[in-house]
């Protein structure tokens, strides 16, 4: 099953398979990515011996970022009528009969922030994860869930505070938040994972399944909500403030080099931002 691009899949024990991201230096999501998740997605749900789902990342320093705007082109829908493929991942992946688990050891904004939400389970290295929704910050909204799940998990004042101030947020914090299951160190995060992964995959999948649709059918937005925030989101790509905003990012970019404001974007849209003015 495992294809080359930005999306690797492989079988790592009985009823458990790895997605391992890879789109160095910064792990930036464009279509290939999407498209292809939700063909492993869509794969690993109609596979009765499935039962577990590990996302994870081979780039240092990220797990999965936020959209490469610079291919926005990837992410227009072809028809307006029909569901965004970002929003038929995240509900497919939301609802799927295997439980999905994030793996998170890196900076995880943006898009990338809202696949790990989309998750079941999220666990941090407590050393080197970081989370974001840095789309204010820029000028634009969140369209991939951010703003539908966040306040969800971590109520409205602290995702408005997340989303609102476009920073970023260290593990420790987004433990405390709700944002993630739990944070473990560095270290044992890799054994963690795969003792729960085990665990799991151990037990009956049809009980697995169930449960999980349970739970989902009480805390789970509306597909509908997902759709609308999409649409807002590819509006928002229009507004005079994104415009007038992106050259000085474009230079900062130019001056301190994309991995640098990479490394620290929640500062970084700050200072462009006070610049800018």
């Amino acid at each position: 099953m495992t294809q080359p691009g930005t999306i690797s899949v492989e079988r790592s024990a009985p009823g458990i398979r790895k997605i391992t991201f890879s789109n160095p230096p910064v792990n930036l999501i464009v279509g290939e990515t999407v498209s292809r998740l939700v063909e492993v997605v869509t794969e690993l749900s109609e596979d009765p011996q499935v039962h577990v789902a590990v996302f994870t990342s081979s780039t240092p320093g990220y797990f999965f970022n936020h959209f490469d705007l610079d291919r926005v082109a990837d992410f227009l829908p072809s028809d307006p009528e029909a569901t965004p493929v970002w929003v038929d991942l995240v509900v497919r992946l939301s609802t799927a009969p295997f439980v999905s688990i994030a793996s998170i050891r890196g900076r995880t904004r943006g898009g990338g922030d809202e696949l790990a939400l989309a998750c079941d389970l999220r666990y941090a290295s407590r050393e080197h994860a970081v989370f974001g929704q840095p789309e204010v910050g820029g000028g634009i909204l969140p369209g991939g869930g951010g703003t539908e799940r966040l306040p969800r998990l971590i109520g409205r004042d602290r995702a408005l505070e997340a989303i609102l101030s476009s920073n970023d947020y260290d593990a420790d914090t987004a433990e405390r938040y709700g944002w993630v299951t739990r944070t473990v160190a560095d270290a044992e995060l890799d054994g963690f994972v795969d003792g729960v992964a085990k665990r799991l995959a151990s037990f009956d999948k049809t009980a697995l399944a169930a449960a999980k649709a349970q739970v989902d059918r009480a805390t789970l937005p509306p597909d509908a909500d997902l759709r609308a925030a999409y649409a807002e989101f590819l509006s928002s790509l229009t507004w005079p403030g994104v415009q007038a905003f992106l050259p000085r990012f474009e230079k900062l970019l130019a001056e301190k080099g994309h991995e640098e404001v990479e490394l620290r974007l929640g500062d970084y849209l700050g200072i462009a931002r006070q610049e800018s003015r």
